[in-house]
């Protein structure tokens, strides 16, 4: 017979677990859904200058390397904020943040609808950079106020699918919007219009709709709501008794240089085939601009289900440097393959594929890393580095591929570039945090309740 008291402790012990995962599901049923859209028609105002690069060139006579540096343009506007945008989120209020970026970066892409010269093309795409510049680190900072270490790539990978499942949706839906020809403007002006209305819209629910921290979160029931935030405390003063960070110092640690430069490589492939995919394909196959598009979204189809499962697997070791860079690696594999089938359309589509798939099943692992380290200030202002200069490969990858497209006629020279872009990003990875067993310090392993949550979905 079991005795009282132990009974007692048991059922104490059931109750917290069972208050554990209705808070997890809340929280994430709650947040993530909502932030998962948002991503989406970031990503859908950031990559549609792709799509409209099939329409735009003509009928304003930009050449290849006009629309490759203003396609790369938008990251140096992008860089500005990163740090400043993340401490915002961080010491203020991410929500607040989060709406104004929205309303604003929504404007200014219904304004690159009606650009003519080249010269307007390139201040409108660094101004739209500038303005959304805050978004995804203030995204990245809020999922650390709700999410434990042990829930935080799944919780990344749920928002973080939004990028691929955008091209997804948005390279067929860019396909129909270049078909219109409304009020005497052509498709690829309606296209920024009618993708630039729904983000100044979503930023103004944004405020309404979103909590900032879990202490002010009436929808949870007080006993979820004091789990979480026990459990989020309990991790700060863990990372605060191994080392507490000042921002300075954390932009200086070792790992956040080399996580810095290996997000920059990975940026720098992932968005020089991003921007010329729809071009690429369309010069290989000469199809339609909507099959295009569709064929396009294949690899982002791919990265949405493999970012899913490395998050998920990520999060079920506890281990992030080898989920991270083995993508990567294989991103530059594929890619590889990709140059070697030549003009072949079918092994080109498959081996894109392949890239796309690996490359955004690095992100989920990648982003756990900075935030199980360091914390707050100094946590956000890593993030926002990473971000921001990560992100300058955004301006080098189109630019690069414009550029050698320009002067060989061909795609190959660049694509070999961004295939050694990958390869040093990956060996950068694996570089990050080598000799340490796990980024999470030792007194932060999991207890016997965490690991019977974690087996419950987020």
């Amino acid at each position: 017979m079991i005795p009282e008291n132990t009974q007692e402790a048991l059922k104490s012990k059931t109750g917290l677990v069972d208050i554990a995962h209705a808070a997890r599901r809340r929280i994430a049923s709650r947040l993530l859904p909502f932030l998962f859209v948002l991503y989406i028609v970031a990503f859908l105002d950031r990559m549609n200058v792709g799509a409209a690069a099939l329409q735009m060139p003509g009928d304003l006579g930009f050449s290849d390397r006009a629309i490759g540096l203003g396609a790369g343009i938008f990251f140096l506007g992008y860089f500005l904020l990163q740090i400043p945008g993340a401490l915002i989120a961080e010491r203020r209020s991410a929500r607040r943040w989060i709406a104004g970026i929205m309303v604003s970066w929504g404007i200014l892409t219904v304004l690159m609808a009606f650009i003519h010269t080249v010269h307007e093309f390139y201040i409108v795409r660094f101004v739209v950079g500038a303005a959304e510049a805050g978004f995804f680190p203030a995204v990245v900072v809020y999922l650390t106020h709700w999410f434990r270490a042990a829930d935080r790539a799944k919780a990344v990978a749920v928002f973080y699918a939004a990028m691929p499942l955008s091209y997804v949706v948005g390279s067929p839906l860019a396909g129909l919007l270049l078909g219109l020809s409304w009020l005497g403007l052509r498709g690829w002006r309606w296209l920024f219009i009618l993708e630039g209305i729904p983000a100044v819209l979503l930023g103004l629910i944004t405020l309404v709709y979103l909590t900032d921290w879990p202490r002010q979160a009436n929808w949870l029931p007080p006993e979820e709501r004091e789990w979480i935030i026990t459990q989020l405390d309990r991790e700060k003063k863990a990372k605060q008794d191994v080392r507490s960070y000042s921002i300075w110092q954390a932009l200086r640690h070792r790992d956040v240089i080399l996580l810095t430069f290996c997000y920059f490589f990975a940026v720098t492939g992932s968005y020089g085939i991003a921007f010329w995919l729809p071009t690429m394909l369309k010069r290989l196959s000469g199809q339609s601009d909507l099959k295009v598009t569709l064929l396009a979204s294949l690899p982002y189809l791919a990265g949405f289900l493999t970012q899913q499962l490395n998050g998920w697997h990520s999060d079920r070791t506890r281990e992030r440097r080898r989920h991270a860079a083995v993508p990567v690696l294989l991103s530059g594999l594929g890619l590889f393959f990709a140059i070697s089938s030549g003009s072949h359309l079918a092994l080109s589509i498959i081996f894109f594929t392949m890239m796309g798939g690996a490359y955004y099943a690095f992100h989920p692992a990648f982003w756990a890393v900075p935030t199980e380290f360091l914390s707050e200030s100094a946590a956000a202002a890593s993030i926002g580095l990473i971000n921001s200069v990560g992100n300058l490969g955004g301006f080098l990858g189109p630019l690069i591929m414009g550029y050698l497209v320009s002067r060989t006629r061909s795609f190959t020279a660049g694509l070999w570039c961004l295939v050694g872009s990958f390869f040093v990003s990956g060996m950068l990875m694996l570089a990050a945090g080598a000799g340490r067993r796990r980024f999470a310090p030792r007194n932060a392993r999991r207890t016997p309740s965490e690991v019977s949550e974690s087996r419950v979905p987020g």
